[in-house]
């Protein structure tokens, strides 16, 4: 797909290059009308987020190419922090 290639090629490289950006995840589900994305990254700090995302870390960083690919979007993202995991 357009979107996850997007991803693979210019959004990940682009994130590694960034200080406590430590991995990323694309999850997917078919849906009648197209495909849902679920895209989750793992960082060091709040700190090392507002380095990618700017001053308002929980505005969604979406490139207007990026947006023509999509039916909709959120333009607000959450974030959470790892209590346990295995990685």
């Amino acid at each position: 797909m357009e979107y996850e290639e997007h991803l693979r090629q210019d959004t990940f490289p682009q994130l590694r290059k960034i200080a406590g950006f430590l991995g990323a995840s694309i999850l997917k589900r078919h849906l009648g009308n197209g495909v849902e994305f679920l895209v989750v990254t793992r960082w060091k700090s709040l700190e090392s987020i507002a380095r990618f995302a700017g001053a308002d870390a929980e505005a969604a960083v979406v490139p207007a190419n990026v947006q023509s690919m999509m039916i909709e979007y959120d333009s607000r993202v959450r974030h959470y922090e790892v209590v346990e995991g295995d990685g």
